[in-house]
């Protein structure tokens, strides 16, 4: 079921960059940026209030936080669960 979330998150942020770059009509360019922004913005505000689960991520931080910008809770709701 993640992976179904994942895949629908980099879709909505390839739309938005499609967008940008030309290449989606002007009212979808508009729509799909927005709904990119929102992500973005949701997931940076998850960066910050569950920080401390995004910590727990084996790799390094940045990439985690990385992560959790492009994924939300689909990046840290498994490290949360983790028993470590």
């Amino acid at each position: 079921m993640f992976l179904i979330l994942k895949i629908a998150c980099l879709i909505a942020y390839a739309m938005a960059l499609a967008g940008l770059a030309g290449l989606l009509g002007s009212d979808l360019s508009a729509r799909m940026q927005n709904v990119a922004a929102v992500l973005l913005i949701l997931h940076a505000l998850e960066v910050v209030i569950m920080f401390k689960h995004v910590r727990k991520y084996r790799g390094p931080l940045l990439v985690s936080v990385l992560l959790t910008l492009l994924f939300g809770l689909l990046h840290w709701k498994p490290l949360a669960d983790r028993r470590n």
